[in-house]
């Protein structure tokens, strides 16, 4: 089969005949690998906007105050149309792009409509409310620490209707397989914010408390931080000209099949809503558990908050790309009623993922100290701090694997226009998450309690998978289930070896030269050289096929991308 050409931002099929079914390794990773190479981009400024925003906060009460608040504006929209932007939206515009004359442009534009008019509306009444919101998730050491996390969230909830246009827009983009465009624009957001929080290092005291700041310095951090979100939106803009697409606002909903969405949203809702309310919980243990020591302790919502973030980052890049690549796909097959190419779309997507996502997943449970002490053991945070931000780290990174095929197989349910099954499995998941929180919480001592808390939400995946998995098996007639186990079992049993050495020559590094970032360096690159290796040797020893495309996909023709493949 002739693979697909990439044509700058756009994944081109010059011939799509799959065989057996389902999206091939050549058609899906050429698309995979220009959305990854943006999302590195990314989340690698991601990960230096992380390190520069906690040198500048530090990891105690000026941090959680920020962090808290700049959850607030990503909360409110979620719950109101985040999920149902980024959920079945794209299967929707599939849809319509081949029903409608226009190619679905009118139909586009006027959830575009529905997007300015609701989020802009609710961003109105957001702002005023902002005591009440910060209140709701936050359990402040101080009325200082409040009162700055309010001031804050005055400045971050307007970000509401530019993450819902972003979204509609990146949706538009994607379902007409652009997919670069979306994942370069959050490299403007983190360079702007890193450029805000820089200057604001310059002119903090070190290790401030809310009561150092001055209202310049809020101001600094409030417009810069919102600002980002605002560039990344704009950036956006371009690209949809290049397709052709008008910007234009539409007021005429009657009878265009709006309808049908606002049943899908609603299940949607209801997904989000649940999460939601876990996460409310899980906020309201992580700042109660740094309440009792206030500044001396690492523990809090920030730790929890920094650790995610790095959580997030091989997640966005492997598991996010390829379900951003896949998702029109399967939308089309479901729309053509061939669940034979869903499955088998579906099992390559999982299988091609797996080859990444297990060792990374490995790598951060064995060097999670490391990588919490290079990226973030600066300024105002503390090496120690940092150095806990990485166990909970590890701690995430154990549920890494079943959180991505997670969200892989919700993809599938959207797809198939079926939004009621995985809110109500999501429901079940989120209480495991809540009663095992809870649970470790009160088992744990206040300085361990994050960790549990990361912990739960990596056991709550595990539980969710399998629930996924069997709930999508009886609607496929199927989930080729035991090649997608065969090839995990091998990846896995590859990473675990390759994991252990990586633990132990990370922490021989740290006896032999302290830990500092510098040697964090050294640690990580050592113990992910060996360990790495002993992935490949492990790998290609259990014959697990897939490593082969990823190799080539990644690697190209080079010789270290034959030696990968075997030597062809």
């Amino acid at each position: 089969m002739t693979g697909d050409r990439v044509t700058g931002d756009r994944v081109t099929p010059e011939r799509r005949t799959p065989t057996g079914g389902g999206a091939s390794a050549q058609h899906l990773l050429p698309a995979t690998r220009v959305m990854a190479l943006g999302t590195i981009a990314s989340r690698a400024t991601g990960f230096l906007r992380t390190a520069v925003i906690a040198a500048a906060l530090g990891g105690k009460l000026v941090a959680d105050a920020y962090n808290v608040a700049n959850t607030t504006p990503n909360i409110v929209y979620e719950l109101l149309l985040g999920g149902v932007l980024t959920s079945v939206v794209v299967p929707l515009l599939v849809t319509a792009r081949r029903r409608d004359p226009d190619g679905g442009e009118a139909y586009a534009q006027r959830l575009l409509t529905v997007v300015v008019v609701v989020l802009g509306g609710l961003s109105l009444v957001a702002v005023p409310a902002a005591p009440l919101v910060v209140d709701l998730y936050g359990s402040w050491a101080s009325p200082d620490q409040q009162a700055l996390a309010v001031t804050f969230a005055r400045f971050f909830l307007p970000q509401i209707v530019f993450y819902g246009i972003g979204a509609l827009i990146g949706g538009i983009l994607n379902s007409r397989d652009r997919f670069a465009a979306p994942m370069w624009a959050p490299v403007l957001n983190n360079l702007v914010v890193i450029v805000t929080a820089l200057l604001f290092l310059a002119v903090v005291v070190p290790d401030p408390t809310p009561a150092d700041l001055t209202p310049a310095q809020v101001w600094l951090l409030g417009l810069g931080t919102t600002g980002g979100i605002v560039a990344q939106t704009v950036a956006l803009v371009p690209s949809l000209r290049a397709i052709g697409f008008r910007l234009r606002l539409r007021f005429d909903w009657r009878g265009v099949g709006l309808a049908r969405a606002g049943r899908l949203a609603g299940w949607v809702f209801v997904y989000v809503a649940a999460n939601q309310i876990a996460y409310l919980v899980i906020v309201r243990l992580a700042t109660a558990a740094a309440a009792p020591s206030g500044e001396g302790t690492a523990s809090g919502f920030s730790p929890y908050q920094y650790a995610f973030l790095l959580f997030s980052l091989p997640h966005a890049i492997i598991a996010v790309s390829v379900i951003t690549a896949l998702l029109p796909e399967l939308s089309g097959h479901a729309a053509d009623g061939r669940l034979d190419l869903v499955r088998a779309s579906l099992s390559q997507g999982l299988r091609l993922a797996s080859v990444l996502l297990v060792p990374a997943g490995a790598l951060c449970v064995a060097l999670g100290p490391q990588i919490g002490v290079l990226v973030l053991g600066y300024g105002n945070m503390s090496v120690a701090d940092a150095r806990f931000v990485g166990v909970v780290l590890a701690a995430f990174a154990v549920g890494l694997v079943p959180f991505s095929a997670f969200q892989l197989l919700l993809r599938a349910f959207y797809a198939l226009h079926d939004t009621r099954t995985p809110a109500l499995l999501n429901i079940v998941v989120n209480a495991v998450n809540v009663v095992l929180a809870i649970g470790l919480s009160l088992a744990l001592r206040p300085h361990q309690r994050v960790v549990g808390l990361a912990l739960a939400h990596a056991l709550s995946y595990v539980v969710g998978l399998a629930l996924m998995a069997g709930a999508l098996r009886g609607r496929l007639g199927g989930l080729d289930g035991m090649r997608i186990a065969r090839t995990i079992a091998r990846l896995t049993l590859a990473a675990a070896i390759g994991a252990v050495t990586a633990y132990l020559l990370g922490t021989l590094t740290w006896d032999r030269l302290g830990v500092d970032p510098l040697t964090s360096l050294a640690a990580l690159a050592v113990g992910a050289a060996a360990g790495g290796g002993l992935f490949v040797l492990g790998a290609r020893f259990l014959q697990v096929t897939e490593l082969s495309p990823v190799a080539e996909a990644l690697l190209g023709r080079s010789r270290f991308g034959r030696s990968l493949r075997g030597g062809r």
